[in-house]
C-alpha cells in the first residue's frame, strides 16, 4: 500500500534528526483497515516543540515528499495537526506534532515506526489510551434547544441552515449514541455503513432529506424519535432530563410544522 511505503520513507528520513524523539502511526494502520482510499495519520514526537510554528511544521512536511498543499487543523480543534496532500503518489497525510509529555494523552495506542531510546514505547507501557465517549448530560442539556433552533430555521425559510443542522444532529448526537448501543467506538459518521445493523442504518437514512421544508420537518421529528429511544436505552438514572424544555420545544416544532403545511 502507498500509505505504508510513504510512512517507512518518512521514518528513514527522520532517523538522524536530533530533534526527533520518535514517529508513530495511528488510524486505519493500527486496525488493519488500510485500503486504497485511506489517509495516513502520522504522529511526530520532537524534543523541542514544533506545533505552533507553521513554518517549522511545513518544513518537516516538505521533507517527506512532493507536498501539494498543507494547512493546520484549527477547524477540527487541533492546531497541532498539519493536514497535507502529497503527489506522486497522491496521498492525504495528517501529521500531528507533539512533544513527549503531550504524547501521554491519546485516544489509542499507535504503531511505532521510529523510537529513539524507547521513549514512545515507555509512554505507551506506562499510561493508558482513553477513547472519548459521549457525555450524556452534555447532550441532554443541549438537544432540545437544538431542536427549537432547527424548527425556527424552517419557519424562517433558512432551509440550508436547517439541512446543515440536521447533519450536525446526525454526526454529534445520533451516530455516536447508536455506536455505543452497538458496542462500537463512537466515531461520528465514520464507517457507519459497514458497522451499524440494518435497522439503525434505516433510522439514520430517514434523517437525510431533500431541499423541501416538509421533508426537513419530518426528518427533524425522526431525529427526536431516535434520540428519545436511545436516551431511554443508554442514559443512566442520574442524568437530569429537561422535560419542560422538551415539551416546549416539541410544541414549537408542531407549531412550525402546522405553519409549513
Amino acid at each position: 500500500m502507498i500509505q505504508q511505503q510513504f510512512a517507512k520513507r518518512v521514518a528513514a528520513l527522520l532517523e538522524n534528526d536530533p530533534n526527533v524523539t520518535g514517529l508513530a502511526v495511528a488510524g486505519s494502520w493500527i486496525t488493519n483497515e488500510i485500503d486504497p482510499y485511506s489517509d495516513l495519520d502520522l504522529i511526530l514526537v520532537t524534543r523541542e516543540p514544533v506545533a505552533g510554528n507553521k513554518a517549522a511544521m511545513l518544513d518537516y512536511a516538505g521533507r517527506f515528499g512532493k507536498l501539494l498543499n498543507a494547512f493546520t487543523g484549527e477547524h477540527v480543534g487541533e492546531p497541532r495537526l498539519l493536514i497535507c496532500l502529497y503527489d506522486d503518489p497522491l496521498l492525504h497525510v495528517d501529521i500531528k506534532f507533539l512533544t513527549l509529555p503531550e504524547f501521554h494523552a491519546r485516544v489509542e495506542d499507535p504503531a511505532i515506526l521510529l523510537d529513539r531510546e524507547g521513549a514512545l514505547a515507555g509512554v505507551i507501557t506506562a499510561t493508558t489510551a482513553v477513547w472519548p465517549y459521549p457525555d450524556y448530560q452534555w447532550l441532554e442539556d443541549r438537544f432540545w434547544t437544538w431542536v427549537h433552533y432547527i424548527a425556527a430555521k424552517l419557519g424562517r425559510g433558512e432551509y440550508f441552515e436547517a439541512l446543515d443542522s440536521l447533519g450536525f444532529l446526525r454526526a454529534r448526537v445520533l451516530a455516536p449514541l447508536m455506536q455505543v448501543k452497538n458496542g462500537l467506538r463512537p466515531k461520528a459518521l465514520r464507517k457507519l455503513e459497514n458497522e451499524l445493523p440494518a435497522a439503525d442504518m434505516d433510522d439514520l437514512i430517514a434523517t437525510v432529506t431533500d431541499y423541501d421544508p416538509a421533508a426537513m420537518m419530518d426528518a427533524l421529528a425522526h431525529c427526536v424519535r431516535i434520540y428519545k429511544a436511545l436516551r431511554a436505552q443508554l442514559f443512566p438514572s442520574d442524568i437530569k432530563l429537561h422535560i419542560t424544555t422538551e415539551e416546549r420545544s416539541m410544541a414549537y416544532l408542531q407549531q412550525v410544522s402546522a405553519f409549513l403545511q
